[in-house]
């Protein structure tokens, strides 16, 4: 489980979208090399006290490749 601050309230979408593929990217990258399965379960983006909205790890790794 990663919880993890990716802008504040004063950033554009743009940057934020940038801040989030770059995470998410390193986190792609960091997966070992002898792990199997699925290594994204699920993604979740909230605001701090906020309702989350769900991400589908598939639309993430398209888009990566």
């Amino acid at each position: 489980i990663v919880h993890c601050r990716v802008g504040k309230k004063s950033f554009g979408a743009e940057k934020l979208a940038e801040n989030v593929r770059t995470l998410l990217g390193a986190l792609t990258k960091a997966k070992p090399s002898t792990a199997k399965g699925v290594y994204m379960r699920s993604i979740t983006l909230s605001t701090t006290m906020g309702p989350g909205i769900r991400i589908d790890p598939a639309s993430v790794e398209q888009q990566e490749a």
